[in-house]
């Protein structure tokens, strides 16, 4: 009987993984004949999946392996395979009781004399591998892109943002000004610009404010003369 062909991952099916995923239960999917390097029918747990949606952008771990390897969706399905079915063992052979011998009567013959030792065969040679065995090939994950985003405040006042794939590892930590300006500068010349503009009109703001400080405590300090002079 032919064997019926597994149907590969449909939209609907990867939105049910990811659903799963989501959710905090890595589905189990098994891998198809069109999977290169490893065993069709063999189970694996989906792990992520990486944008864009293209090509092998389906991360598994196949049983009993650590690493985690890409695969499409024409290499993954969600129908369970089918058992594979063991050939029964041959049913063993009546064994006929044989007659019990007549017996017989011992005459005394003198013992032939014995017959020489076939010489003891020559350990055949080991025949040469037909082919060398290779390696079942793996496909290296696809790394996830990683986005990173500064932001600036009116009052010079920088916040950074780390996106890793679909995860966002940092969102919003605070970074010093000095170090945003010493960054800028091993970037293009377009960010370092943009940067200083950033941070001059701050320190322009900042400057205005000391100056109005200083003259209010100046003012204060005289006034305070008057009072106790």
């Amino acid at each position: 009987m032919a064997k019926a062909k597994q149907s590969s991952l449909s939209p609907q099916d990867i939105d049910h993984l990811r659903a799963e995923l989501a959710a905090g239960r890595p589905p189990v999917v098994w891998f198809t004949s069109a999977a290169v390097g490893v065993e069709a029918g063999r189970s694996a747990k989906v792990m992520a999946f990486t944008e864009p949606a293209e090509g092998d952008f389906i991360q598994v771990r196949p049983t009993g392996e650590k690493d985690d390897l890409s695969f499409s969706p024409a290499e993954l399905t969600v129908e369970k395979p089918a058992p594979r079915k063991r050939t029964p063992a041959p049913a063993a052979a009546a064994v006929a009781e044989a007659p019990a011998p007549a017996p017989v009567e011992h005459i005394y013959t003198p013992a032939p004399a014995p017959a020489p030792a076939p010489p003891k065969p020559k350990p055949a040679a080991a025949p040469a591998a037909a082919a060398e065995r290779r390696p079942a090939v793996r496909k290296q994950a696809k790394p996830a892109e990683v986005t990173v985003t500064l932001t600036s405040t009116a009052d010079g006042e920088w916040t950074v943002d780390v996106q890793w794939g679909s995860k966002r590892t940092l969102k919003a930590a605070p970074v010093a000004a000095s170090a945003v300006s010493q960054a800028s500068k091993l970037l293009p010349a377009e960010v370092d610009e943009a940067v200083e503009s950033v941070l001059s009109a701050a320190r322009e703001r900042h400057l205005a404010r000391v100056e109005q400080l200083r003259a209010e405590l100046e003012a204060a300090q005289r006034a305070l003369d008057d009072l106790t002079g």
